[in-house]
This record gives structure tokens, sequence and C-alpha cells, in this order.
């Protein structure tokens, strides 16, 4: 009886193990029913290359890692396993290598060549880490950023230089007092913009205005059209024929109106007749009797 419980608690123990190898390797993700291949590879650099990494070949997951371990016998070298497809056939030549992505998580890349013959199972193949993407910015950008910082340091003293300058906070109160103006202005802008309105009514009374000169004005042309304006320029110039002989005759001394304008002795007894007749009309006005006499019968 005794002996049926430790054949039973053996199996037990033996399961459990079982089980606990099985657990492992599957979050290892090593499948232990797949037949597989082995390869190895060494590398002086293994840096982010965990067990059940993927290998990858054309970007096709081919395999695993299914161990590493560092090689005391030889000093600086890592050896990694590598689990293949069984019906994947290495060129002569492949070569292992470890690519990092941007986590820093390793990948074993496999790069066959063109090779007619192919490697053995369980052969070691050439391992080569690539240069991760901060190898290639420390490589290819921390020069170019080393050659901008003397720049970036003369930008910065010019800059400082610029800020001190007292031109500029004098253009910088310049600029506060054009925006000043321009507040100001847009101010003045709105207020003539309300007071448009009555003044559109008033250009357009005007306008009205001009219109109903602009039809008088075609009216009093059209009456002008239709004034006897050749018969008025004759009398006109029949006119003036008439005041040039008067002219001629006043400037002419033998003429009767010469003689008038000409004949001193003639102005004088025409004065003379003139102050005499002025006496008379006095005479009559102040003796009447003696030049009107009325007889009653």
């Amino acid at each position: 009886m005794k002996s049926k419980k430790e054949i039973i608690i053996g199996l037990c123990v033996v399961i459990a193990l079982f089980a606990l190898f099985m657990g492992i390797n599957f979050l290892k993700g090593i499948n232990v029913f797949k037949a597989a291949n082995y390869y190895y590879a060494t590398y002086t650099d293994a840096a982010g290359l965990q067990v059940s990494a993927p290998v990858t070949l054309n970007g096709f997951k081919v395999g695993q890692v299914r161990d590493i371990n560092y090689q005391f016998d030889d000093p600086g070298h890592v050896k990694v396993e590598l689990s293949l497809d069984r019906a994947l056939r290495l060129p002569s030549g492949t070569k292992a290598v470890i690519s990092l992505d941007l986590l820093g998580s390793a990948t074993v890349v496999l790069k066959p060549t063109s090779a007619t013959t192919y490697e053995k199972v369980g052969s070691t193949l050439q391992g080569e880490t690539a240069a991760g993407l901060m190898d290639k910015v420390s490589q290819n950008l921390m020069p170019s950023v080393s050659a901008i910082f003397p720049k970036i340091d003369s930008l910065l003293t010019n800059l400082n230089l610029i800020v001190a300058d007292p031109a500029l906070r004098s253009s910088v109160a310049r600029l506060d007092a054009i925006t000043l103006n321009l507040e100001q202005t847009m101010r003045t802008i709105n207020r003539t913009a309300g007071q448009l309105p009555p003044v559109m009514g008033n250009v357009n009374e005007i306008t009205t205005n001009l219109s109903t000169m602009s039809g008088a004005l075609a009216e009093l042309s059209n009456d002008l059209k239709e004034l006897p304006i050749d018969s008025t320029m004759q009398n006109i110039t029949a006119l003036s024929a008439n005041l040039r002989t008067l002219s001629e005759q006043l400037n002419n001394p033998d003429s009767s109106l010469g003689l008038l304008t000409h004949d001193r002795a003639l102005y004088d007894n025409l004065n003379n007749c003139a102050a005499s007749l002025d006496s008379l009309l006095i005479d009559v006005k102040r003796n009447p009797k003696r030049y009107i006499s009325i007889k009653l019968l």
C-alpha cells in the first residue's frame, strides 16, 4: 500500500516537472514537438539579444534563438544557438546578423549568399552585429551637431547684442506708438463709417438734382438750336456797321455831329444860349406879369 502511494507521488512529480518544462519552453516560444535544425553563431557583442528572439530570412520568421552562452574558453565572444526550420537549407557563407529595433530588442537576420553548396546542420555561421539606430545617429548626426554648436553660440551672441541695442528698444517704442495711432485711426474710420449713410443720402439727392439740371440744360440747348441765330447775327452786324458810321461822323469835323464835338465857338454859343434861356426862365418865374397880361372884359 505504501509503495503504491510512492508510485503515485512519483508520477505526479514527473508530470509536474514535464508540465513545468513544457510551460517554460512555451513561455520562451520554443515548440519542443516541432522538428528543427540547430546552427550556431558567435558574436563579440550580443547586446539586446534574448532567448526565443526571432530569426528571420527576407523578413519571414524561420526560427528562433534557443540558447545564449558566454565562451569562457574564448573570452570576448558569445555563442548563440539558433533553432531553424528543418526544411531550411542555408547556402555556404550565410551570415547571422543581429539587428536592433527602435526599442532595443534584437533580432537575428540571416543573410544568405549565392553559393551552390550548403552549410552542414550544427555548423557555426559567421556572426555580425548591425549598427543600431542610435549608433547610426551617433555616427552620422553627432558630427553635424558638433559643427552646428559653434554657429548656435555665435547666433546667441549676436542675438544678445541685438537685444541689448538701444536702437531696438526705440524701434519697439515707435512700433507701440504706431500701433496706438493705428487703433485711433481705426476708431476714426469706424465713426466715419457710421456717418456714411446720411452722406450717401445727400449724395443721392445731389445726383437727382444733377439729373434734373442735366434735363433742363438739354431743353435749353434744344431751345437755343431753335433760335434764329443767323438773323440775329445779321442784325448785330448791321448794328456794328451803324455804330462804326456814327463813330466816323463824330470823329469827322466836317459833319454835323463832328461840328458839335469839334467846333469850340458853336459849343460856347450853345452854352451862352442855355445860360440866357435859364435866366429868362428865372425872370419869368419872378415876374410873370411882365410877360403875361390878362385883360378882363
